[in-house]
Order: C-alpha cells, then structure tokens, then sequence
C-alpha cells in the first residue's frame, strides 16, 4: 500500500491515509517502510466519513483507511508486507517557487509556531520551512502566493499563532554562463616548513534540470582523499549562497582535476574557506545569469472575454500555448513568469466580472531577459 496524505487531528495525533493495493491488512500489523528502510506498527485503523472515524480491526485490498501511530511513513511512500517486499512508484513534488519571510508577534508564539511549521511541512511535502543562516530569519516556500497565504492563516486559526509575514518574492536562481577554470594557490608563512596547497577545477554549465555535480578526476592515490570533502564545501558554499543577488546556483559541473595538498587539517580548513572566494571571483568573469520560475497557467472563462486575457497574459511576459473549446467556455493555456502572476486573481476577476477562473503549476525555469534581470539585481542589491 501506499501512504498518500499526512493530516494532524486534534486529541488523535498524526494520521496516514493509505491505500491498499493487494492483500490484507490487521490492526497491528507490522509493515515494513521499503523507501526508506524503516519499520512500522500499525495502530488503530480508521474509515473516515468527513470529520467522522469509524475504526475497524482489518481492511483488504482497494479500500482506502486512516492509519495512527506510523512514525517514520511520509507522503508517497510504500508499507508492506516484511517478507514479500515492494517499493510503489514515489510521487514527485517540485521545488518551491515563492518564499516569505515569518516571524511571530510574541515569544510565547515561538515555540508554537515553529512547532505548527514542522508539522505542516510533514503534511504538505510541496510547503518547505528553512531558516536563514545569516539573519535567523524563518522562511517559508510554497508553490504560489494563495499557498503561502493559505498556510498563515492554518497557522493563525488552527494553531493560533499570531505572525507578522513579509511579501512574497520569488524564488529565483542562478547559473554559470559559459565554462571557466580555477587554478588557485594557498601560501602562508608561518615559521617552519609554512603552508602550500594548489587547487586545479573545472567549471561548466551542467544539463537543464540535471543539478549541480561535483566528481573529482585524480588518479593515483598520492594525495589524502579527506580533503576532497573540504574543496567540495567550499565549492558547495557558493552553490548555496549564490553570486547575482545571494539566490542558490543550479545546473553546473565542477570537476577537481589537480591538486597537490599537504597532510594539515587547519591547512584544509583554510584552503576551503581561500577556495570559496576564488570560486566565487572566478564566476563573476565567466559570467553568471540569472533564472526566474515559469509556470504552467491554464484559464477557463466565456468567449467574451478571451481578447482582453490574452492581452492581459502578454502584457505580464507571458506565451500563449493554445487554447480550445471546454463546453461553451475557452480554455487559454500559457506559460507566465511567477514574478508577474502576483495578484493576478483580483485581475482576471475584474476582466471577467468574476465569470473566469484559473490554475497554475510550475513548469520550468529560464533565463531571465536582461532588462527584467538589472531590475532585480537593483531590487536585492
């Protein structure tokens, strides 16, 4: 079977809603989590009829149940039978494509609020909770302004957490522009046999969607393979923090092609933190561009109103894909800029004196045009 939705009850706890494919499944029961190579107990079964539970000692294959006390089970993952194990296709969530920044009104909503986050996160694998490492700041990011928006106010009705939250900004990203190579020296004197080390890298643009990678190509075993960890950190500092506006790199190689270091670890530490700034120097010449979320936006609304949407969806930089007939009503299907599709709901509601309606999914990313790109440099400058 397959967990598909994580939900917290009140005087209950944690509960996984399952579906079961094939076999038998007893209050209990004890299953094994194949995705993640945990086990599980299961505890009180459940049929749900809205708000209602009615609980149940078995359950066979096609029926859909409400399972307490699984501790280790996330959304999409597979439970089975420990003796004939099965992993189930995983679900697949995107990335995050808007932030916001939150913070709580008192202390006394501190603890509540960061315990609201963790529980939310676990049962919404598509809402993320991070913390900024330079100023504290806790961070939310979802896959949309009404996402984000309906989290805080989970937050404020179901948790009663009071919070103050920033504007959403969008969650852009960065990547290298064409390939370069870093050729770095570490000299310190400090008496006695002093300090050296010299660092060869690669770097180049990685396939769209592939992700950053990092692979070393020495040969030979001349040189201690601890401190490949430490050059790959200081690669990674940057991959973190970016070179434009501080938003994290993606889709880029580098590859450790030379190195000669010395057996110290205060030597390594400082070659790491020497390398992350020659890294980021060297992709400031090679070039490095920026990237903004595209999304999928699909409107449905009466053929009256189909001119004044369309020129409403190129004028915020958007490209019209197709539209068909859905009934008597034209389905218009683009592809927008999140950065422009903020407020869009009051819009389209006003074009269409509320007659239309919309959805929106992340599709991809793309470079941003430069014109649009000196504007947002300038805004987190």
């Amino acid at each position: 079977m397959i967990a598909f939705k994580i939900m917290s009850f009140e005087h209950v706890g944690s509960i996984t809603f399952c579906r079961i494919y094939s076999g038998k499944l007893e209050q209990g029961m004890a299953l094994a989590q194949t995705t993640r190579d945990k086990k599980e107990r299961v505890g009180r079964m459940y049929l749900m009829h809205a708000a209602d539970r009615e609980e149940i000692k078995e359950a066979f294959a096609g029926d859909i149940v409400a399972l307490q006390g699984l501790k280790d089970t996330r959304t999409g993952e597979t439970l089975c039978d420990p003796q004939k194990p099965v992993i189930l296709e995983k679900m697949d969530f995107p990335e995050p494509v808007i932030e916001m920044k939150i913070e709580p009104k008192t202390k006394a909503d501190q603890e509540k609020m960061s315990t609201a986050l963790y529980t939310m996160a676990v049962e919404d694998p598509s809402f993320r909770v991070s913390v900024d490492q330079e100023s504290g700041e806790t961070i939310l990011k979802g896959m949309g302004e009404l996402h984000l928006d309906i989290k805080v106010d989970i937050l404020k009705r179901t948790y009663g957490v009071e919070a103050n939250v920033g504007a959403p900004q969008v969650a852009y990203r960065e990547t290298l522009a064409r390939a370069t190579e870093i050729d770095y020296t570490h000299k310190k004197q400090t008496g006695g046999t002093g300090q050296f080390a010299r660092v060869k890298l690669k770097l180049e643009p990685n396939e769209t969607g592939k992700g950053n990678e990092f692979e070393s190509s020495i040969i030979g075993g001349t040189v201690p393979k601890e401190y490949v960890p430490g050059v790959e950190k200081g690669v990674q500092s940057v991959w973190d923090n970016g070179i434009l506006i501080g938003f994290p790199m993606v889709d880029m190689k580098v590859n450790l092609y030379g190195r000669r270091l010395p057996r110290s670890r205060l030597v390594g530490d400082r070659l790491r933190n020497r390398l992350a700034r020659c890294h980021e120097g060297r992709l400031q010449k090679a070039g490095v561009k920026m990237l903004e979320p595209i999304m999928d936006v699909e409107v449905v609304t009466p053929g009256d109103f189909v001119g004044g949407i369309i020129g409403d969806i190129n004028s915020r930089r958007g490209q019209i894909r197709d539209q068909e007939m859905r009934g008597n009503a034209t389905v218009i299907r683009a592809n927008v800029p999140l950065a422009n599709m903020f407020g869009y709901v009051s819009q389209l509601r006003s074009m269409s004196p509320g007659r239309a309606s919309y959805t929106m999914q992340f599709a991809h990313y793309a470079e941003v045009p430069r014109n649009v790109a000196d504007e947002v440099k300038a805004k987190y400058a």
